[in-house]
């Protein structure tokens, strides 16, 4: 677990490279698709909160927790989520595979 901070970083550089005018809402339910396949929930709580962070949002800890929770119910569709991965994939996200994946086959 000692490499999950860099992810995290990782990540959050992919997703403001991808999104640098922040994420639109209709993005929230596959981008939460694509995050949970990688990250705990309680990851995809800090990136929101440093997401919040470095856009200077006004969105409180409880509105993004609820938000979370309510998005995480939804499914996303296979069209939103090729628009949200190519969004990701501008930004250097590793399509290919997991980013912990990709950060391990670096280390070749």
């Amino acid at each position: 677990m000692g490499d999950r901070g860099g992810l995290l970083e990782r990540i959050l550089h992919w997703l403001r490279a991808g999104y640098p005018e922040g994420v639109p809402q209709h993005d929230y339910v596959a981008l939460l698709g694509i995050l949970q396949r990688t990250l705990t929930a309680d990851e995809v709580e800090q990136l929101a909160h440093r997401l919040r962070e470095t856009r200077g949002s006004s969105v409180s800890d409880d509105e993004i927790r609820t938000l979370i929770r309510e998005t995480a119910l939804e499914e996303p569709s296979d069209t939103d989520i090729r628009r949200v991965a190519s969004r990701l994939a501008e930004g250097g996200w590793p399509l290919q595979s997991t980013p912990v994946e990709a950060t391990t086959d670096q280390k070749g």
